[in-house]
């Protein structure tokens, strides 16, 4: 058997109707993941649901709801060879109240492509998406601009939308000299899986040669093993199955394992039986997989989203309270001391209390600018302390930079985004 190509975990996010799910959907078709029977199956539904147009965008919307709806819900995964990956698409909701699942998206991406629509340009969630994906440690970003068709695939409006959007990209420390912007439309296949012909002043990659262009994912398998758990499933013949990405390290079966926090903040014990990936049994698995994991030990009681799955020996920390340096994004006033947010944590959302402002920071330099500044507000970075009101697993930049990270979430908004950097741990 021919060594497996590397698997690269790409994020689609995007503003509600910038046609994200559309791409995706128009570059499986096009690459022959979806056949010619099963689109016209989807065409016909999208007609009879009144969404004529929308058939591309089923191939990813594959829950009921979402497709009465017209809008991404939870996230969705497909596989995709390239010549050089073998890429997992995880298409993100651009809608408000879904952007809990687009932070989880986010937090499992090796690199993303941000997709605005021509006609709409910049919308406000895209500054959004740009914060949570830096904070998310998604260092590769390719911007689509979508319904190029619906522009008259005109350069100017191309032009309009790059120029936009490459101050925003300035704002949180990207270049946008050295990001890739593609023209295209998903509804038309322009540029997606085939050249246009109707945009002869773009002469750059379409969105199938971005995926080989970006730098491969070097998984941090030299670290403890670490899977947050994503869902849990009930699985006839097999039992309880958590399913999930491997952040860090290698799970191999046989494996002792720690669920942490489980419902008593104390974990489970237990020892991998089986490792499954795409309906393929695996001896072992390394960071960077999405997995289907069984248990030995192990009931559907003892654990559920958010939890962590450790190697035993080694466990990641159920903290009693951290400093974190955060940065504001989005806040309605200003951001006070005992303020008490939900902090959405791997896939973890626990409630948590700021307890101290310690310092205002310079994020340039990373210098403090101002000690116990009495609040902050939008654009202020700071080093904070943070006391979780529920158990929650979490480690530092230095030792674990993929479990370290979090975005501050407070009525269907991003408040902040952070990561920690020092961890008192509960004792035991």
């Amino acid at each position: 058997m021919a060594k497996e190509k590397p698997n690269m975990n790409v994020v689609f996010v995007g503003h509600v109707d910038a046609g994200k799910s559309t791409c995706i959907g128009r570059m499986m078709f096009d690459g022959g993941a979806v056949s010619e029977q099963q689109m016209v199956k989807l065409r016909e539904e999208a007609v009879k649901n009144g969404k004529a147009g929308f058939e591309f965008a089923y191939v990813m919307d594959n829950i009921k709801e979402e497709r009465e709806r017209g809008v991404t819900i939870d996230l969705s995964y497909k596989k995709l060879m390239t010549n050089k990956y073998q890429i997992t698409i995880i298409d993100a909701p651009g809608h408000r109240d879904f952007v809990k699942n687009m932070i989880t998206g986010a937090s499992q991406a090796d690199c993303a492509f941000l997709v605005i629509a021509a006609p709409a340009g910049v919308q406000p969630q895209t500054t959004e998406h740009l914060w949570l994906l830096r904070t998310m440690g998604v260092k590769n970003l390719a911007i689509a601009v979508n319904k190029m068709d619906a522009v008259e695939y005109k350069e100017e409006s191309y032009k309009k939308v790059k120029e936009e959007v490459g101050k925003l990209l300035k704002g949180v420390g990207i270049d946008p000299d050295k990001t890739a912007f593609i023209p295209c439309s998903g509804l038309q296949g322009d540029n997606i899986h085939k050249k246009s012909t109707k945009m002869p002043w773009y002469t750059g990659p379409t969105i199938l040669e971005q995926f080989d262009i970006f730098p491969a994912p070097e998984p941090p398998t030299n670290l403890p093993m670490r899977m947050p758990i994503q869902d849990v499933y009930e699985i006839t013949g097999i039992g309880t199955v958590p399913v999930g990405k491997i952040e860090t390290g290698i799970m191999k079966i046989g494996q002792k394992v720690i669920i942490l926090p489980g419902r008593t903040g104390k974990g489970v014990n237990g020892e991998v039986k089986t490792i499954e990936a795409h309906h393929e049994s695996l001896p072992e698995a390394p960071a960077g997989d999405n997995v289907g994991v069984n248990i030995r030990g192990i009931g559907k009681k003892d654990l559920a989203r958010g939890d962590v799955i450790c190697e035993a020996s080694n466990p990641i920390p159920v903290v009693e309270e951290f400093i974190a340096t955060i940065t504001v994004i989005n806040h309605p006033t200003v951001l006070a001391k005992g303020y008490t947010p939900v902090f959405h944590v791997h896939t973890a959302q626990v409630p948590c209390q700021f307890t101290e402002l310690i310092s205002q920071i310079d994020p340039r330099t990373g210098q403090s600018i101002k000690d116990n500044p009495d609040f902050l507000k939008n654009g202020d970075t700071a080093k904070v302390r943070i006391r979780p009101q529920g158990h929650l697993c979490l480690e530092t930049q230095k030792d674990n930079p993929f479990m370290s990270r979090f975005a501050v979430r407070d009525a269907g908004a991003t408040v902040a985004a952070g990561m920690c950097t020092e961890i008192v741990k509960r004792k035991a």
